[in-house]
């Protein structure tokens, strides 16, 4: 107390030192403001008085323009002391929790009107709009909600009623109750309440979360009816609703529009985006929708890399589909089960067989069950690349799974593969095993089947299949034929008559051309026309394999000109192109896509074509090759490359496998010309 009276003294009665008192204050009076109540040391404040601080009066005084706003006040308060505690019972974060806690009471139930009333008359009779406010917005029951707002509209002298709406449709929102949402709106409409773009916003974004894409495209295009201009957040959010209501070219027009405008748009939005784009073959537009996002800052969630890993999927493009992988493993995302099936499909149909079957082990390991389709999609590559033991282990994991049987899909991929690799007895155990399950062959069973028995020279088997077609109802397809034209290019000359007779009776003009070839063996124009009408009637993908097994079964026949005459009617129809190429440098044939005996029958032709350009005395290249591709067959280790180093070495050829052209044989121009000028009469040596 002596401190504060040395203090006053020194004021009054030297003002020069009136200047150090902040200091002083600062120092000298932590002591007693520790440990002073607040209102003794308010008053003592009071009673220090400064002097003004002396101006000079030979300035004229000027008025500022722009005088200076007086420093707000603040009372610090000791937290220690009654009164503090008295102040934070009565402040804001006080008056919050407290509502929110009341409102957690009348969520733990389904409350009657009663008592959601009983409830609330603990606030007293002069609740405040912003009390009503915080209250239902805490509320996760619509019921509870409901009746708060009757509540407060009994008690309170609403002013702005439509937020009090607008926060008990969020409740709703809340539960994806979008008939109750509805009922609200309408009520609003009854009590006069004009609804806002908040109204519609939770309108639309509650049908949007209850996957009603076309009911919130009704709310959007009602907005203008009340005077609401949708805003940006409403927009982007439209995109991805016109999206999934099936309206893409709205959904692309908004998307452009958010580009250009600099919207902020959602992730949901974007993974919207990425599935209409995939879903319409634009799978280029889909990655860059992914790459816009990143430039936009937006993290990708797992759905979004699902999305794409399923959309690179369809667009066969495995490469990417592991980049885009790796890229969510780094970003910590665990995958989840869509996303091995994502992968797994997209390995699959790609044929990336090892990563696959690396993807299918991976989901075992961890416990995650395949469903049918799964397991199907996995076969069927297993069936199309010759991956044997693998399929019939992926089968046999399926019948032990307990959560899925096989289907007929599953049991033609089965067949077709023991029928491809030669298992006879394998393909008529499954086959049985089918019909034991209660599925009758279909189309591609049967043709499978068919394929096994020609491979193992049983002629009375495949016809007997044949007519087993018609006793269940079952048309031929163009497929069926090929596979029938394949099987008589292993079929002894003696049992043709049999095939050909089958194939008479169900596609009568294929069968009239493959009687000529083999009843006649002679080119002439009577062929040409027969070959040219049936290459026109069929349709254009199986009109390669046709034209390569008619020529196969000529080359077997020994038939050249015929091979040759079916060779030409080829080209003509744009079935083979670009078989032969030149250039200043080398000339060359390509035979990747051709069968063994169209490859040979295409190179009888090239070397033909040669010697008469020597005859001519036209200059050659300085090289010359044939390409006959790296690839094996997939149920076989030969490959055309093998056949065809034989056959060359037969004809005594000075082509050579090229070391660094994997599926070349090449030669100089030297030697060439004296190889083929050492040639008398050039036969084709049947494969």
């Amino acid at each position: 107390m002596s401190i504060l009276m040395v203090l006053r003294l020194t004021v009054d009665q030297k003002p020069a030192l009136a200047r150090i008192i902040p200091l002083v204050l600062k120092f000298s009076f932590c002591l007693v403001i520790l440990a002073a109540p607040a209102d003794f040391i308010i008053n003592i404040l009071k009673t220090l008085t400064f002097p003004p601080k002396p101006t000079n009066s030979s300035t004229p005084k000027t008025p500022s323009p722009n005088p200076p706003k007086p420093p707000k006040s603040y009372v610090w308060i000791n937290p220690r002391s009654p009164r503090a505690s008295q102040l934070r019972r009565h402040s804001f974060d006080a008056r919050y929790a407290s509502l929110v806690k009341l409102a957690h009471s009348l969520n733990s139930s389904n409350p009657s009107k009663d008592q959601v009333f009983e409830v609330l008359g603990k606030l007293g009779n002069t609740p405040i709009e912003q009390d009503a406010v915080i209250l239902i917005n805490a509320l996760q029951s619509p019921v509870a909600a409901v009746f708060a707002l009757e509540f407060f509209q009994c008690r309170l002298k609403l002013n702005r009623e439509a937020i009090l709406y607008n926060v008990v449709l969020k409740v709703f929102r809340k539960s994806r109750d979008y008939l109750g949402v509805v009922e609200v709106f309408d009520e609003m409409l009854k009590r006069g309440v004009k609804p806002d773009n908040v109204t519609f916003s939770t309108v639309i974004s509650c049908a949007r979360a209850c996957s009603l894409p076309e009911k919130a495209v009704e709310w959007f295009e009602r907005m203008p009816e009340f005077g609401c201009s949708p805003d940006n957040v409403t927009y982007s959010a439209m995109i991805d609703v016109y999206g999934r209501a099936g309206n893409v070219d709205m959904a692309l027009r908004l998307y452009d529009r958010a580009r250009t405008e600099r919207w902020r748009v959602d992730v949901i939005t974007f993974s919207t985006l990425i599935k209409i784009y995939g879903s319409s073959g634009n799978f280029d537009g889909a990655l860059n929708v992914y790459e816009e996002m990143k430039a936009l800052r937006v993290k990708p969630n797992l759905v979004i890399y699902n999305r794409l890993l399923d959309t690179m999927g369809r667009a066969k493009r495995p490469w990417q589909a592991k980049n885009i992988y790796r890229e969510m493993r780094s970003n910590g995302f665990e995958p989840s089960w869509a996303t091995y099936a994502a992968l797994l499909r997209a390995y699959s149909r790609a044929r990336y067989g090892a990563d696959a079957i690396s993807v299918y082990r991976e989901m075992k390991e961890k416990g995650m069950e395949l469903d049918v389709i799964l397991y199907n999609t996995v076969l069927a590559m297993c069936a199309d690349i010759g991956f044997v033991d693998e399929a019939f282990e992926i089968f046999e994991d399926l019948k032990s799974s307990g959560t899925c049987k096989p289907d007929s899909w599953t049991f033609s991929s089965l067949i077709t593969i023991y029928s491809c690799s030669g298992r006879v007895s394998k393909a008529e155990d499954m086959l049985n095993e089918m019909m034991e399950a209660g599925f009758e062959p279909n189309i591609f069973v049967l043709t499978s089947i068919i394929q096994c028995y020609g491979k193992a020279n049983r002629t009375d088997d495949v016809v007997r299949t044949f007519y087993r077609l018609h006793e269940l109802g079952i048309t031929p397809d163009d497929r069926f034929y090929g596979c029938l034209l394949n099987v008589m290019t292993q079929t002894p000359k003696e049992e043709l008559g049999k095939l050909i007779e089958c194939i008479e009776k169900a596609r009568p003009k294929l069968g009239h051309v493959v009687k000529l070839l083999v009843g006649e063996g002679q080119a002439n124009e009577a062929l040409r026309e027969e070959v040219d009408e049936l290459f026109s009637s069929i349709s254009t993908d199986v009109r390669k394999p046709y034209c390569n097994c008619l020529i196969d079964l000529c080359v077997n026949l020994n038939l050249l000109e015929s091979a040759c005459e079916l060779l030409d009617a080829g080209l003509r129809h744009e079935i083979y192109t670009d078989i032969q190429s030149k250039s200043p440098t080398q000339w060359s044939l390509h035979l990747k896509s051709l069968s063994l005996g169209a490859a040979l029958t295409a190179l009888h032709i090239w070397m033909n074509d040669l010697s008469r350009a020597v005859e001519n005395r036209e200059e050659l290249p300085p090289l010359l090759g044939i390409n006959t591709g790296h690839g094996k067959h997939k149920y076989s280790d030969k490959g055309l490359a093998g056949v065809f180093e034989s056959h060359l070495r037969e004809l005594n050829a000075p082509f050579h496998e090229a070391p660094d052209r994997v599926g070349w044989f090449l030669t100089t121009k030297v030697a060439a010309k004296s190889w083929l000028e050492s040639r008398k009469s050039p036969e084709l040596v049947a494969a």
